[in-house]
């Protein structure tokens, strides 16, 4: 019988996104660019989705390149991938502060398996982008830092998450992680395709870790407070 992991990895195994981008803009396709990254994710879907629970939707913005760019697996870097799931890519060894918070949070819920029982992380926007900056090196970019951008992916949002639904979410409430412009793209999309019937949004987790880190445990309270609600 196929389950909610067989059908996040074949979502995953036929992403691709074919859009004339800005210039000094391109895609990161993790499974493509990183061999290891479908085997891994595979393994981690397995792991902790292998039934078909209907699960809670908490959707971010876009692959950053030190966590699902490389593992394939939303928030979720190499060494939370180790140390908290049981799970490892051979030579590689990343850290991403959103991680960090992400995984606060799945440990105070109570763990990776009572989490991952509940929730699905992906994101409205399951490619990610990166920018060549001044001095030749290649950033992280969001998909609503550019308007043209913005408007070339938004079709490509639309059928993510339809295809994120079909998988068997409970759409009951979803939760947008970054409370400014995601949240104003997410909460466009809701109330013109009605797919929720409430989006909670919450401080994304770079933001926090980046800017309001001395706060950090009463936003850990925010989360826990809304994802148990």
């Amino acid at each position: 019988m196929e389950t909610f992991a067989d059908r996040v990895t074949e979502f995953n195994m036929n992403l691709d996104m074919k859009l004339d981008l800005p210039s000094g803009i391109r895609v990161m396709n993790p499974f493509i660019e990183n061999p290891r990254a479908l085997e891994t994710s595979s393994l981690f879907y397995r792991k902790f989705y292998n039934d078909n629970r209907k699960r809670k939707l908490i959707l971010g913005i876009n692959p950053g390149r030190h966590g699902a760019g490389v593992t394939g697996i939303p928030f979720t870097d190499t060494k939370r991938l180790s140390e908290k799931c049981g799970l490892a890519i051979e030579g590689l060894n990343t850290h991403e502060p959103s991680s960090v918070f992400i995984y606060e949070v799945i440990d105070a819920y109570g763990g990776p398996v009572r989490f991952y029982s509940d929730f699905y992380i992906n994101s409205p926007c399951p490619l990610g982008f990166v920018k060549t900056n001044d001095k030749g090196r290649e950033v992280n970019y969001n998909y609503y830092d550019n308007k043209e951008l913005a408007e070339a992916v938004y079709p490509f949002m639309i059928r993510s998450i339809e295809a994120h639904i079909a998988k068997g979410i409970n759409t009951e409430v979803a939760y947008c992680l970054g409370s400014g412009k995601n949240y104003k793209t997410l909460d466009r999309i809701n109330r013109e395709h009605r797919y929720f019937r409430k989006l909670v949004p919450l401080e994304h987790p770079r933001f926090i870790m980046q800017y309001r880190s001395k706060q950090k445990q009463q936003y850990l309270d925010k989360y826990l407070e809304a994802l148990r609600s």
